[in-house]
């Protein structure tokens, strides 16, 4: 409320937008507050000198008020040329015309927290008490300005519960092919936000349904109709599956768990056979190689790609522990992913009916017995930048390989120095030439 008074004092208008005013409408208290203004990028600076400005050529200033940041974005009209990637050329405006190129009515209520006067010109208020999900203006004209407003609509409707009015439904299912002209970061950011929501397969189910699903990630998209064995898998089709794991998640569950979780049985759909039964051999490896192409598709970082991938390679391997040596538990319970591969251990239990956690639960209470006997080893002797001068490699994934066979020495104490370090990737510099 200073921040707007601030701004009100020198003379422009100040509102808060957007989610800030969508909950508060909702009787919720916003997790944070976005305002926008009268105000030039240029005049926000002057008035609050402690800022980032580097958005300011779009509009946008943060600024710095008592050790607070608020985001301000400056009044802003569409550009009509569009296509459909780049919606906005920068040209700031009246209320009326920022208004009128926001989303959905309901995240178009702007509040003044200093009169506490509302400007509400579509409605939004009347729509959020029947939680209905609404485009502003024409739904296949604001779908063509930018595709990405299919994917914020999908994940509004589930944030909302809610429910999409008709022209908005018609709309999103007959202009989803327009979503693939959108970069992989932005799918990929969205995405996100969908699986961090308290039900992200509500936005999941309306993805496949208007079929956005299939033009972003097809391999996902066809999970739904893959049969599985009735003896392990009651809650249905490798869909349901994977819908009832996005279903267990808790504030526990970091966002690259939720995406193993997503993609860890979508090799399912190919290789599926029956033989004695519905089988899916090698689905965990099929299915990190799949996941490994969508990541790469969507532009996400290689360091979280790996790890995703690996996370997904692995997710059969629960059976397997209690026949482990020392040594190779060692290998296992050490690994700096490991924890995150039992959160996806867990995971893919809940998704199934019924859930039998008496296998997951015993390993749990062996890595805590290991662990209390077996100290943890030290961080790695050598860091990436050293293996890749001693080795003379790019980064990649070969400065991985060699710092993982190089931890695993130190878990079984055959390097216990920086100098053996040296020596141990000198040798396998050697070894690999």
């Amino acid at each position: 409320m200073e921040v707007a008074d601030i701004i009100q004092n020198a003379g422009f208008e100040c509102w808060w937008i957007g989610g800030a005013t969508r909950e508060m409408f909702s009787g919720n208290i916003p997790v944070e507050i976005d305002m926008t203004t009268s105000a030039r990028p240029d005049e926000l600076m002057k008035l609050f000198p402690k800022n980032d400005n580097a958005g300011a050529e779009f509009g946008t200033v943060i600024v710095s008020h008592k050790g607070h940041e608020y985001e301000i974005t400056t009044f802003r009209e569409d550009d009509s040329a569009s296509d459909g990637r780049h919606p906005e050329s920068v040209k700031f405006g009246s209320r009326e015309n920022d208004a009128r190129r926001r989303d959905a009515t309901v995240n178009c209520i702007y509040f003044d927290p200093v009169s506490g006067n509302i400007f509400d010109p579509y409605s939004g208020i009347d729509d959020l008490k029947e939680r209905l999900v609404r485009f502003i203006g024409e739904p296949s004209v604001r779908i063509k300005h930018d595709a990405l407003r299919s994917l914020r609509m999908v994940r509004l409707r589930a944030a909302m519960n809610g429910q999409y009015h008709p022209d908005t439904y018609l709309a999103l299912g007959g202009e989803a092919h327009l979503v693939k002209i959108l970069s992989g970061t932005r799918i990929l950011e969205e995405l996100q936000k969908m699986l961090e929501l308290k039900s992200p397969g509500r936005a999941l189910e309306d993805l496949w349904e208007l079929q956005i699903m299939k033009e972003i990630i097809p391999e996902l998209h066809a999970c739904k109709g893959i049969p599985q064995p009735k003896d392990f898998h009651n809650e249905g089709d490798v869909w349901d599956h994977l819908l009832k794991c996005t279903s267990a998640f808790t504030d526990d569950h970091g966002i690259d768990i939720r995406l193993a979780a997503l993609f860890h049985d979508i090799g399912k759909a190919r290789t599926f056979a029956i033989k004695d039964r519905i089988r899916f051999d090698s689905h965990a490896e099929v299915s990190a190689g799949l996941a490994s192409g969508i990541l790469k598709r969507l532009q996400m970082p290689r360091n979280r790609t790996d790890k995703i991938v690996w996370l997904v390679s692995h997710h059969m391997m629960m059976g397997t522990f209690g026949t482990l040596s020392d040594e190779r538990k060692a290998h296992w319970y050490f690994h700096p992913w490991f924890s995150e591969l039992l959160q996806l251990f867990y995971l893919d239990i809940a998704g199934t009916e019924p859930p039998d956690y008496s296998l997951y639960e015993g390993i749990i209470k062996d890595y805590d017995l290991f662990l209390n006997s077996h100290p943890r080893p030290e961080k790695p002797l050598l860091k990436g930048d050293e293996v890749m001068k001693i080795l003379g490699l790019s980064p990649g994934e070969a400065v991985g390989r060699a710092l993982a066979e190089l931890y695993e020495a130190q878990i079984e104490k055959k390097v216990t120095k920086k100098s053996e370090a040296r020596e141990f990737m000198k040798k396998l510099n050697t070894k690999e030439k």
